[in-house]
């Protein structure tokens, strides 16, 4: 006891008896300028290292354009979406006052070319897209016997830029690099989202203006597109004439290039299209099971070898292919500033981002969101008319919402790269709304947003929605006999599917194949081939079953009343959504006004001196 006291009294001892050294003295951080000390320290240690001068390399070939003076000079290439969207742009913006020419859809020599003038590991897109354009300058080149100068000079080529979870930010970057390997060293390629690259640095005004007129010669080809390839994709697989829809497609192509390139009217162009593709004979009893493409936008929106040719396999696999249309993306993108908006006005200081809120004011997030309501409600109403015009009846845009909507809980709205959250709505609402038997989700192999999503999420959500046929193909360029064999594993099952649903609605309505080729006899107007049946099931046989059922067991007084019925059920449901909206509106729509009260208010005594002054 008295030794552990001992030792106790010397640990206290030993404690007591150490003096801490008084605290360190803090720097005045406010007063300290880190930036300029930091430049300072940067100086001090370059000039140490001897880095003063040394010589750093620069991006020759970045921002090169072209100057109004030039534009009578040089041609326009575009290229990237489908043969009729790349074809209707040409025409469009010839209107505008441009030379454009469309480049071919990319084939297998333009991946050949890519591969080796590119990088290595880039992805599918990127091979097929810049092998595409080497392929046509060495066309010029080598057999149209044209200077590399003059191709220089004489062309330019035009193609989007982005960035994001994904090498399409990279894209340019590539071109530039392949070019000049290529020996067309100073080539220019301008991207269409670039904001400064646009301008010529000598102040001259640049040959490419981004103008009202541009982006309407643009939407107005872009929507043209989707309304001829919907068509052609809806009649197709049921021509009983074969080579039918595409003679006809063609026909309606070159009327509305004429109108598009002229200034016509390409409302009668459709309407004159119409005729031509309502003159195809079709079948649609037989049950084909209905092919929803999803994916990376543009493996599922080329027509060529960058996806093995994807939808016309499909259809000699005896499927019906429903594609994204471009405006769906159009609408996307909408979507996206609209609910970054949202978000953002809560913050407590506006911000500088892509999307930010810095510089429009008190009531900018409430004017910007208003705007964004119009454009969405004005681009449905303008390709809803030129559809009606075109003949494509009963086709519903996507609901930007409600695929979001759809998609939360799986796949967070905040996420972006390539289409973001709309791969699991969409899929989602497919199997939920019988909107396809079969969904596809093709992509680049290696494409980071797309797969995975495809490999990730999607298994998660075929699990909880049982039944869902779902194939996720991947494409390289190579290997088309493995990708084949993949779809067509899926396709199997997709058409036992479609022959099911089929059978029960002829079962359900108390008919068979005879009876319905009688009733179809009876009411000729649903053999026509811009027929489009009431939606029903997830095939166009099932629609087309329920349609004639309804027609043989009902009169035009009874079907008069339950169009009246549905009518008043849509403008039922249009009311309560209207309702639930109609506080965000109402509150919309005060911000705004009182925002334009203030800039009436500061800035209208101004604006009235300035009248009077001329």
């Amino acid at each position: 006891f008295r030794h552990s006291r001992r030792v106790i009294e010397e640990e206290t001892a030993m404690t007591q008896s150490i003096e801490f050294e008084p605290p360190k003295k803090r720097l005045p951080l406010a007063d300290l300028d880190v930036d300029a000390e930091l430049r300072r320290f940067e100086a001090e240690e370059s000039a140490r290292l001897g880095l003063t001068e040394r010589e750093r390399w620069v991006e020759d070939m970045a921002n090169l354009s072209f100057t109004r003076a030039q534009r009578s000079q040089v041609t326009l290439l575009v290229g990237g979406l489908t043969m009729a969207h790349d074809l209707f742009v040409e025409a469009s913006l010839k209107h505008v006052g441009y030379s454009v020419l469309a480049l071919d859809a990319p084939d297998n020599e333009a991946l050949r070319l890519g591969k080796e003038f590119g990088n290595r590991g880039q992805c599918n897109p990127t091979y097929f897209t810049v092998g595409n354009l080497v392929k046509f300058l060495t066309h010029l080149r080598d057999t149209k016997g044209m200077s590399t100068r003059q191709i220089i000079e004489g062309y330019v080529f035009v193609t989007a830029g982005a960035c994001g979870p994904c090498r399409f930010g990279m894209y340019v970057t590539e071109y530039r690099k392949a070019l000049r390997d290529a020996g067309f060293e100073g080539f220019r390629v301008m991207l269409f989202q670039q904001q400064g690259g646009l301008s010529q640095a000598t102040g001259e005004e640049s040959g490419l203006e981004l103008n009202p007129e541009f982006f309407l010669a643009l939407v107005k080809a872009l929507l043209a597109g989707d309304v001829l390839n919907a068509l052609g994709y809806r009649i197709r697989p049921y021509e009983l004439e074969a080579g039918a829809t595409d003679r006809a497609l063609e026909q309606s192509k070159r009327i509305c290039y004429d109108a598009l390139a002229h200034g016509k009217s390409i409302l009668w162009a459709l309407g004159r299209a119409r005729r031509l593709l309502g003159a195809v004979a079709v079948d649609r009893t037989r049950p084909k099971p209905r092919v929803a493409i999803i994916g990376e936008f543009w493996a599922m929106t080329t027509e060529g070898d960058g996806n093995y040719q994807l939808q016309r396999f499909l259809e000699r696999e005896g499927a019906e292919v429903d594609i994204q249309l471009v405006t769906a993306w159009l609408l996307y993108n909408i979507w996206e500033v609209s609910w970054d908006t949202e978000n953002r006005a809560e913050l407590r200081a506006e911000d500088g981002g892509r999307f930010g809120l810095d510089g429009l004011g008190e009531y900018g997030a409430a004017r910007r969101k208003l705007m964004l309501w119009a454009a969405d409600r004005a681009l449905r109403v303008v390709f809803h008319t030129y559809a009606w015009c075109g003949g494509l009846y009963d086709y519903h845009l996507p609901d930007m919402k409600e695929v979001a909507d759809a998609a939360m809980p799986h796949y967070d709205n905040d996420l972006r790269g390539g289409e973001g959250h709309m791969e699991v709505g969409k899929l989602i609402l497919n199997v939920m709304k019988q909107k396809a038997t079969m969904t596809l989700s093709v992509k680049p192999f290696g494409c980071m947003p797309s797969s995975s999503v495809s490999d990730g999420v999607q298994s998660l959500v075929t699990e909880r929605f049982p039944g869902t046929i779902y194939c996720a193909v991947e494409t390289s360029g190579d290997g088309a006999v493995n990708f084949y064999s993949r779809v067509q594993m899926y396709l199997f099952k997709a058409r036992q599917a479609a022959e099911a649903e089929a059978q029960a609605a002829l079962a359900a309505n108390g008919l068979d194949a005879e009876r319905l080729g009688a009733a179809l006899d009876r009411h000729p107007r649903l053999r026509r081939a811009l027929s489009r049946a009431p939606h029903s099931g997830a095939c166009t046989t099932t629609d087309l079953i329920y349609q004639a059922a309804e027609l043989e067991r009902t009169t035009r007084a009874q079907r008069a009343l339950g169009t009246a019925v549905r009518l008043a059920r849509g403008t039922r449901k249009a009311l309560l959504r209207a309702g639930k909206t109609l506080p965000w509106m109402v509150s919309l729509a005060a911000k705004a006004t009182v925002e334009l009260g203030e800039i009436a208010r500061d800035e209208g005594p101004s604006a009235l001196q300035k009248t009077k002054g001329r």
